[in-house]
């Protein structure tokens, strides 16, 4: 264990054992004497999360008829109800560059790389993309410096990084969100072991790759490996910190223990019949949502143990066809989302944009259940949820579905419908999350400025 004496506690205290790490969560020993009050009026850092969603929404099961607060939910959002009072549905934000252009065919690529960028992207099969840097590296840039990782891109469907995937465009355009540099995206991880051991078995300089093939040869949690560590802190800790430890140390061992036995079961899948044409390496759940709890579950403790500030996950990759038989659709999701008014196709559609609200609702209150300061993981976050396209069929690129969740850590009012003049770029959110975060900007791809409505003093 390090960075521990009897008076504070560092808050990059870890818990070692053979090639294991674990990062530790706010415990009121972090704070110095008569340090409490500092933390609980607004130290708490700010997080950042999006989460994208493909080929759009029924938009009319999504946007609620009245605006302000108290409004009726949906049947789309119906399951973030709940938490409406941190929740702020936004309507009227558009992606211009999300639109042709000039270019002709191409919308779920252009969706998918504009989302975070609000760049036009280059067109082109072959090496030559050329995109922008999306608002997450922008905030990784300027606070990742003070996290183990500077952001974690993560994603919930594989797919390839090269090659056309759509009308010409390469597939680095359809596949990421997330992008470093104008001419490199940030591939999504997919897989919850390769995750979990990133946040906790590869936190020791002298990780091994023979260290951890021993650990799962033995059947053995992480956590057993910083056992001894893990007393010793204990013995060191008050009441209620004790208390967040132990919560916070089971959590971990239900994770993996989950890891594990969607490992287990990955053999008997038969992929080709679950997902045409999708690669699944092991670990991943061939269960949807037993997918989506694993990776979100790992979300907030990354967030939770302040390992990163900035988050990225695509539900599944643009343009994706992969169907939903945990719902009852056994059609690809893409192939419905051309319904031509087929009011069958439709239905399944609204099933499909329905349970991926689910999974997100599951994370937002997950979120909401992880005390931080005087308040929740939520109410220190700004979590955007949304897609690239509006309509489907028609390849919308106005009035997309958007979501923030979460307070901001103050700056944010939440709990109503905001909407916003036609063709204001969504751009202006994210600038506007930007300042949130005391980062100030010229601005992002086709921005004006910042939104109003969304502060409290607004």
């Amino acid at each position: 264990m390090t960075g521990m004496n009897r008076t504070t506690l560092s808050r990059r205290t870890l818990l070692r054992g053979l090639g294991t790490a674990v990062a530790l969560p706010a415990l009121d020993a972090m704070w110095p004497a008569f340090g409490a009050a500092s933390r609980l009026t607004g130290q708490s850092p700010c997080r950042m999360v999006f989460c994208y969603v493909p080929n759009g929404v029924i938009m009319q099961e999504w946007t609620p008829s009245a605006t302000g607060a108290g409004f009726a939910y949906q049947p789309i959002l119906k399951p973030l109800e709940a938490l409406r009072e941190k929740v702020t549905v936004i309507t009227g934000l558009t992606h211009n560059t999300g639109r042709a252009l000039g270019d002709g065919p191409g919308d779920h690529a252009r969706a998918a790389s504009t989302f975070l960028t609000g760049m036009h992207p280059r067109k082109t099969a072959g090496a030559d993309i050329s995109l922008g840097v999306s608002v997450d590296q922008l905030a990784a840039q300027a606070v990742g410096g003070k996290t183990r990782f500077a952001s974690l891109e993560l994603g919930l469907e594989g797919g390839r990084q090269a090659g056309n995937c759509d009308s010409g465009y390469s597939c680095a355009y359809s596949n990421n969100i997330s992008w470093r540099s104008s001419t490199t995206p940030n591939p999504p991880e997919i897989n919850p072991r390769q995750l979990f051991e990133r946040m906790f078995g590869q936190g020791d300089p002298n990780e091994t790759a023979e260290s951890r093939e021993r650990r799962q040869r033995y059947d053995k949690s992480v956590l057993d490996y910083v056992l001894s560590d893990a007393q010793k802190l204990q013995a060191e800790l008050g009441a209620t910190d004790k208390r967040k430890l132990d919560e916070y140390l089971s959590s971990v061992r239900d994770i993996e223990g989950r890891i594990a036995a969607a490992e287990k079961a990955a053999g008997s899948v038969n992929l080709k019949e679950l997902a045409p044409g999708l690669e699944k390496p092991m670990g991943v759940p061939a269960d949807y949502a037993e997918h989506a709890r694993l990776m979100f579950d790992l979300m907030v403790l990354a967030l939770q143990t302040d390992q990163t500030r900035i988050l990225t996950l695509m539900m599944a990759r643009e343009g994706s066809n992969r169907a939903y038989r945990e719902v009852g659709v056994t059609d690809g999701h893409h192939g419905l989302t051309h319904h031509r008014n087929n009011e069958e196709w439709i239905a399944k559609i609204k099933l499909i944009n329905k349970y991926h609200v689910e999974q997100f609702a599951y994370f937002i209150k997950k979120l909401d259940s992880v005390k931080d300061g005087e308040g929740t993981l939520l109410d220190n976050s700004m979590v955007v949820y949304g897609s690239g396209l509006a309509d489907g069929n028609r390849h919308t690129h106005h009035e997309l579905p958007i979501l923030l969740c979460g307070r901001g850590a103050g700056k944010l009012k939440t709990g109503r419908h905001v909407f916003y003049p036609k063709e204001t770029p969504l751009t202006n959110l994210y600038v506007t999350m930007l300042e949130n975060m005391d980062m100030r900007t010229s601005g992002l791809g086709d921005s004006t400025g910042v939104l109003s409505q969304l502060s409290e003093l607004s």
